[in-house]
């Protein structure tokens, strides 16, 4: 199984300086001292 690939940017402020956080998914800006949880939800178009 690959490795999920990791956010490029914040999507609160634009800054690159981005670290893992605790949990799966979970990432922290240093720039804006926000946490958020990226997460997939799935492929294809609503039924």
């Amino acid at each position: 199984m690959s490795e999920r690939a990791a956010p490029f940017y914040c999507p609160y402020c634009g800054e690159e300086d981005l670290v893992p956080f605790e949990g799966d998914g979970t990432w922290h800006c240093r720039a804006c001292a926000r946490k958020f949880r990226l997460s997939f939800l799935g492929i294809g178009a609503p039924q």
